[in-house]
């Protein structure tokens, strides 16, 4: 009777979560990071609007090499030590929202590909990861891990066996996860020049229960003339095989012919845009000639982007020239020497008209904390977000637009005087990968940061050596 009791048992939640699979997928990464971030661009918690997504991702956790999952902001994440507690609360949002999905994002952009690689490539770790992964979810009430392996066989990986180590790992991680009841994703490569190398399609698509494509990032400050970030097609200057597969449309039937079924393919859809620095202002156009990035945005402060929600209120308060491409069904702003390629709610609606016509299972958004979350721009908050959600629902988002904006304050980020206030974050005074807290009793707690990570004062947290600035 127990026996029959506990088949019975996964037979409905294999059930279950088959179920919540057919339905189509809105997947809402949050960049933890963001909450560091200055005045309205400051991104916590109790910002997301989780009626808006059906799957949250936090992003991001990081990968050891000896297969275990790495908190890489302990003091944001975690509760310990006068921490923040984001993960307990990013979770508790599913106490109001039960049909909600949460999920941990491994990896990202600079957690680089050789330690997924060094993983990957071992039976033991491989199973070490596993193992950490489940008990990682459990302890922490996520509903499964989204693998954002930034690629197999690509960067400072092994293009040898990487691949096909890559589509082994999550056969096996999915083996595991389905006793567990636990769900995989995976943010993968959407151009057939990056995926091919990557990707064994066929396999990764049958161990994933959904894939998130990145269709976006197609055209950026790497490049020496300007493109746009996320075109809906390829355009009349796209002339050579490579420029024509740089486009959402050739990415998803890219994945579909290569075996990923429609019903699993969630295909991403920006809320940021991608800058350049014109080398001629007066020529201006699409492919016209770049010499880097464009200026960082007021809260990301990172040059070659920025967030819808810091291009909005740009708008609001500068003169920029927009043009928008009819092929393509995307946008470009110039002022100066200054071109952006951005996402609107006009270009956000041709891609949900897109996504309809190829009968996909969802659309995944990077990221919530760079839409007009707080509605300056808009009658309401979350203008990109909400025209995806009314596709899908074919009604308004119940937001709660009554949310108190406080008008960024002058002056600098404080730091603490003696006494250790006010509360907050703040680099240690001698070395560059130190850090220390003032909690509101006026104590400091010193912390360090992971190997081969440096306390970046400009954002409080722990990150790359080529992106902190340090005279220590």
């Amino acid at each position: 009777m127990k026996c029959g009791g506990f088949v019975l048992g996964l037979v409905l939640l294999s059930l279950s979560i088959s179920m919540a699979l057919t339905e189509k997928k809105i997947v809402c990464y949050v960049g933890t990071w963001s909450v560091y971030r200055p005045n309205r661009g400051s991104f916590n918690i109790e910002n997301i609007e989780p009626s808006l997504c059906t799957h949250l991702m936090y992003a991001f956790f990081g990968i050891n090499e000896d297969g275990t999952i790495r908190i890489i902001d302990p003091y944001l994440d975690l509760e310990e030590n006068w921490g923040r507690g984001h993960i307990k609360r990013f979770n508790e949002l599913k106490l109001q929202h039960p049909k909600l999905k949460t999920m941990a994002a491994v990896g990202g952009w600079n957690e680089q590909s050789h330690p997924f690689s060094v993983v990957a490539a071992s039976p033991t770790l491989r199973q070490r990861f596993i193992k950490d992964s489940i008990k990682f979810c459990k302890k922490h009430n996520f509903d499964g891990i989204d693998l954002d392996w930034e690629y197999p066989g690509q960067r400072d990986g092994n293009e040898l066996v990487d691949r096909e180590n890559h589509a082994t790992w999550l056969e096996e991680i999915r083996r595991e996860f389905d006793r567990e009841g636990l769900l995989l994703s995976a943010a993968v490569a959407s151009a057939e020049f990056s995926a091919s190398r990557s990707y064994d399609i066929p396999r990764v698509s049958a161990a994933l229960h959904f894939i998130n494509v990145m269709t976006y990032d197609m055209h950026g400050s790497w490049d020496p003339y300007t493109g746009f970030n996320s075109p809906l097609y390829s355009g009349s200057k796209d002339v050579t095989d490579l420029q024509q597969q740089l486009n959402v449309n050739a990415s998803i039937h890219y994945w579909i012919e290569l075996g990923a079924p429609k019903e699993k393919i969630v295909m991403g859809i920006p809320s940021y845009g991608r800058t350049f620095t014109l080398v001629d202002s007066s020529a201006n156009g699409i492919g016209a000639p770049a010499s880097g990035p464009g200026k960082a945005g007021q809260y990301s402060r990172e040059a070659g982007m920025i967030g819808y929600n810091e291009l909005c209120e740009k708008f609001l308060s500068e003169k920029w020239d927009i043009t928008c491409n009819e092929q393509q069904l995307v946008c470009y702003a110039t002022s100066g020497n200054q071109w952006i390629s951005f996402e609107d709610v006009k270009s956000v609606a041709h891609k949900m008209d897109y996504f309809s016509q190829m009968n996909l299972g969802g659309v995944m958004v990077w990221s919530l904390e760079t839409d007009d979350f707080h509605g300056i721009c808009h009658d309401s908050r979350y203008a990109l977000m909400s025209v995806i959600y009314e596709h899908i629902y074919g009604q308004s988002p119940p937001l709660n637009n009554t949310t108190t904006v406080t008008p960024p304050p002058s002056g600098s980020t404080p730091t603490p005087p003696d006494g250790c206030s006010p509360e907050g974050v703040f680099p240690n005074e001698e070395v560059c990968d130190k850090y220390f807290i003032c909690d509101s009793n006026g104590r400091r707690f010193d912390f360090s940061c992971p190997a081969g990570l440096l306390f970046d004062p400009v954002l409080a947290l722990c990150n790359w050596p080529h992106l902190v600035d340090c005279d220590l």
